[in-house]
């Protein structure tokens, strides 16, 4: 399968609604419910938007904290996958985090663009959704 294949909510003209996007990820519905509550709770001022981007073909959901964007969202076959894109400046925070090694790793080792570069999960488990909320909160804290 593809990497375009993976890929949900590609019809501009269908806006994603909670019920579509839990018939996508199924299950894993709980992880997305998880992660939103969780930053619905300990975060003032933000905010969460669907936007239709022409350049991937796709819904994307987007967390953001006043201007700041946390991270993105899209829906792939049965989960969904998170993208926070952090600068170099995060460096030393993502290494001194409680964090799996490979997550590190993923940090360390991803293409540049300019000054950040991004870090992806598919989220299929508890501890994907645990990880997301990590990075939420070093996001969250790096000015």
């Amino acid at each position: 399968m593809s990497e375009n294949d993976l890929h949900k909510l590609t019809d501009k003209n269908i806006i994603p609604t909670e019920e579509l996007i839990f018939s996508f990820i199924g299950d894993n519905r709980v992880f997305w419910q998880r992660i939103m509550k969780y930053a619905s709770e300990n975060y003032n001022d933000i905010s969460g938007v669907w936007n239709y981007y022409n350049d991937g073909k796709r819904w994307l959901f987007k967390l953001v904290h006043k201007k700041k964007t946390l991270f993105w969202a899209s829906v792939i076959s049965d989960t969904f996958r998170v993208t926070f894109w952090f600068g170099d400046k995060a460096a030393p925070f993502i290494e001194a985090a409680v964090l799996p090694p490979a997550v590190k790793d993923d940090f360390v080792n991803a293409k540049k663009y300019g000054a950040v570069r991004a870090v992806s999960l598919d989220i299929r488990e508890q501890s994907d959704a645990d990880i997301v909320i990590t990075l939420l909160s070093l996001k969250y804290k790096i000015k």
